[in-house]
Order: C-alpha cells, then structure tokens, then sequence
C-alpha cells in the first residue's frame, strides 16, 4: 500500500499542476488583450482552436468578473477591469503626474479641456491645463488665480475651506461691484451654493465666466485630518483641507447641464482608476 502523500507533498503537486481551467480561461482572455479589438466568438474559439461552445462558457464568466464584455453587435473585447489593472500597473507615486495623467484621459473621454487646481492662501491657483483637440481654446493661463464666485474651480474650493479663510477673499471681490445690502443677499446666496456643492461633491457654473462655455470641477485630494468643530462653533462648516481639483471645461454642447451627473460619474470613474477620488 502506497504511502500517504504529507501536506507539504501535496501543495507541490498542486503547484505543479496548476488548475488548468483558470489556465484556459485566461488563454482566451489573452486573445483578447493581444488583438485590442472586439471579435466575433467563432475568431476567438479559431484562434484557440477551441470548439465555440466551450469558448462562450469562459466568455461568460470573463465577462461576470467584468475582464470582458460583449458589445451590441455580437462581438467580445475587453471589460473595465483590465483597463483599471492597466491603468494600476502604471500608476505613478507623484500626486501631480497622477492628475495630469488624469486630465489627459478626461480630455480624450470627453473631448474638453481641463485644469488642475491647487490652494494658496490667495486662492485656487492653475498649475496645470490639458487644452482639447480642437480649434477653440477655452483653458485659462497656467498661474492663473480664479474666482471664488463666479468660478467653478473657486467655488469648490470655498465650499471645502473655512469661512474665516473664505469670506475676505470673497468680500473682496465684491467689494467693487455691490451696495453693503446687496452683499449681504449675496452672501446668504452664496452659503447655501457652497453647501449645496458639499453635499453633492462638484461644482458646475454654466456661462457664468464665459457665455456659452460650462465647466464642472470635482475635488482631486481632500485630506484626511480635517479639523473639527463642534456645534456651539461660529463657522458654517469645518475646513476639510482641499487642495488639489480638476476642472473639466467644454461648451453647452459637450457639457449640457441635464447630464451634469453622467458626466460626473464619467469623470469620477476615470479619477478613481488613480486613487484620487
């Protein structure tokens, strides 16, 4: 009678051998990453030389996982969590090239400009812009400081900062421009927009800078060790410490108000591909 096969046996034989329907199932996942294009089943199952019964079965559970994904015509390519892998592997560890790598990937996706934010003490400041591939440029000048009040990229930034750091700046700009009543309607306006904007976690201004142009700005790096402040406090709401935000920039037409939250969650999904969001 043979002897009994230890523990320690065993795990080399499964080493070994492996599991060959996972192997299988990733052969035909690798067809898909090498070609980079959708394909009809029967090319799939013929470059495997797989009957095309067997080859939809694996297909399916690719596609359950989300490796794959079938599109409307028949064909099978690739699903989001290769390209969310791919996008990991890559990932540089500078917050910044993080963000630009971002700003490029909206920029294709939607086809608009977009900015990076960061906070001084004088206000959202541009530090990078991605122009999109067309004719008409709509980005602001890198170094450029943008409104608290009229910009998409100034009011996120003071909804998520405190009102002893926001409200000189924003009196400021002001100051030349309203009656003392007038700013005192404005204000009250402008706490309820900045908590509005909390809550729903972007901005978005529609001509407000520039007639006919939209923008939508999203917070990129919101710290962790926000200050708190109890309820007998004096401030509206606690600095949370935002410092970075994207701003995507476009016309009516690539940035229509009644789709304002497809494209925020378009534009979340491509952020959190980066660990931003």
């Amino acid at each position: 009678m043979p002897a009994a096969k230890s523990p320690i046996d065993s795990a080399t034989t499964t080493q070994k051998n492996g599991v060959q329907s996972l192997e299988t199932g990733l052969s035909v996942l690798d067809i898909l990453i090498e070609r980079r294009e959708p394909m009809m089943l029967k090319d799939i199952a013929q470059a495997l030389q797989m009957h095309p019964a067997k080859c939809h079965r694996y297909l399916v559970s690719l596609i359950r996982k989300d490796y794959a994904q079938q599109l409307a015509d028949g064909r099978y390519g690739l699903g989001h969590r290769v390209d969310a892998l791919s996008h990991r592997a890559h990932r540089p560890n500078n917050l910044l090239e993080r963000l630009t790598l971002i700003a490029h990937d909206i920029k294709d996706a939607l086809h608009c400009g977009v900015q990076i934010a960061k906070w001084f003490t004088e206000g959202p400041i541009i530090i990078q812009s991605v122009e999109p591939d067309s004719a008409i440029s709509i980005i602001t000048r890198v170094g450029s400081r943008m409104p608290l009040s009229t910009s998409a990229t100034g009011q996120l930034f003071a909804s998520y900062q405190s009102d002893t750091v926001i409200w000189p700046l924003v009196m400021a700009e002001w100051r030349d421009h309203e009656t003392y009543d007038d700013m005192a309607q404005k204000r009250q306006t402008f706490s309820e927009r900045c908590a509005n904007i909390r809550t729903q976690g972007y901005a978005m201004v529609t001509g407000d800078m520039l007639k006919g142009i939209n923008a939508i700005s999203m917070p990129a790096l919101i710290s962790s060790q926000a200050s708190h402040i109890d309820d007998h406090s004096t401030e509206k709401h606690a600095p949370i410490g935002l410092e970075y935000a994207i701003t995507v920039i476009g016309t009516n037409e690539q940035l229509p108000v009644h789709k304002q939250h497809d494209l925020v969650t378009q534009i979340r999904a491509i952020a959190q591909r980066y660990d931003v969001m």
